[in-house]
C-alpha cells in the first residue's frame, strides 16, 4: 500500500495519518497478525514528529482497533472492537453540556516535586519536578469546587499552556492523549483550611474526590483533587445489575 500523506492539504497531519491507519488495518497483510510499521520508521517516511504519528495511533488504541506489545510492536486487535471508555469528561465539559457557565476564579501552576504518594501512582522517583495546576472553579462568579491536578512529566506539559479549555481536550489535541480510565476516591470531611476559598464556614462540609486518570495503555496522566462544596453538588452514580 502505498502510504503517503499530503503536508500541504488542510486536513491536520496527525488526522490523515489516522486514515491512513485505518487503511492499513483493513488490507490483508494486517488483518492476518503483521505488525504495524514502527512509530520511528513511519515518522521518517512520512516527514512527521513521532508525537504525531501517537497522536493518531492513540485514537486507534483507544478504540481498541490496535494493541502496543511493549518490546514488540504495535498488532491488528484480532477481537474486534474493545473499548473502557467511562462517561465522564473533564469538569469544564461536564459543565458545558449541562449549558451550566463556569469560570475560574484563580489558576496557579507551577511545577512541584512529587511526594511519596505521586511518585507511587506516576512510577517515577520522589521529588522529581512535575506540573501542578491549582483552579477555583465557579458558577455564576460564585466558588464551587477547588482543585489540584499534577501531571505525568512525559506528557511535556508547560506553565504557558491555556488551562482556561476544557483540560483533556487540550491533552487531546496538542499532546495526541486520550483519558479512558479513572479510579476515583470519594469522601465527606468538614472544609477546614478549604473554608476560605470556597466561601463557607470551617465546619461545614465539603465532599472530596481523588481521581486517578489512566490512558488506553494503562499508564498513568493525571492526579486530581477536588474539593466541593456539599450545597452546591450531588454526586451521581448509575449501577446496573
Amino acid at each position: 500500500m502505498d502510504i503517503k500523506i499530503d503536508h500541504q492539504s488542510p486536513l491536520p497531519l496527525h488526522n490523515q495519518i489516522e486514515q491512513l491507519f485505518r487503511k492499513l488495518i483493513q488490507s490483508k497483510e494486517y488483518a492476518k497478525g503483521a505488525p504495524l510499521p514502527k512509530e520511528e520508521e513511519l515518522a521518517n517516511r512520512l516527514g512527521v514528529s513521532r508525537n504525531t504519528i501517537r497522536q493518531a495511533t492513540n485514537k486507534l488504541e483507544h478504540e481498541g482497533l490496535i494493541t502496543r506489545k511493549k518490546g514488540v510492536g504495535t498488532f491488528v486487535t484480532s477481537h474486534g472492537v474493545s473499548t473502557q471508555l467511562s462517561n465522564w469528561h473533564s469538569f469544564t465539559m461536564e459543565m458545558m453540556e449541562k449549558k451550566i457557565a463556569l469560570n475560574n476564579l484563580e489558576i496557579n501552576v507551577s511545577l512541584v516535586k512529587a511526594d511519596e504518594k505521586l511518585a507511587h501512582f506516576f512510577r517515577i522517583r520522589k521529588n522529581t519536578k512535575v506540573l501542578q495546576l491549582r483552579r477555583l472553579r465557579a458558577i455564576d462568579d460564585e466558588p464551587v469546587v477547588y482543585f489540584e491536578s499534577c501531571f505525568h512529566p512525559r506528557i511535556g506539559l508547560e506553565e504557558t499552556e491555556d488551562f482556561n479549555q476544557p483540560l483533556y481536550q487540550l491533552l487531546e489535541n496538542k499532546f495526541g492523549i486520550i483519558v479512558v480510565r479513572s479510579s476515583e476516591h470519594i469522601r465527606a470531611q468538614l472544609a477546614g483550611a478549604m473554608a476560605k476559598k470556597l466561601g463557607i464556614h470551617t465546619n461545614d462540609p465539603v465532599l472530596v474526590r481523588e481521581r486517578f486518570v489512566y490512558d488506553p495503555g494503562d499508564r498513568p496522566i493525571e492526579y486530581n483533587i477536588g474539593f466541593y462544596r456539599a450545597d452546591k453538588f450531588t454526586y451521581s452514580i448509575d449501577i446496573k445489575k
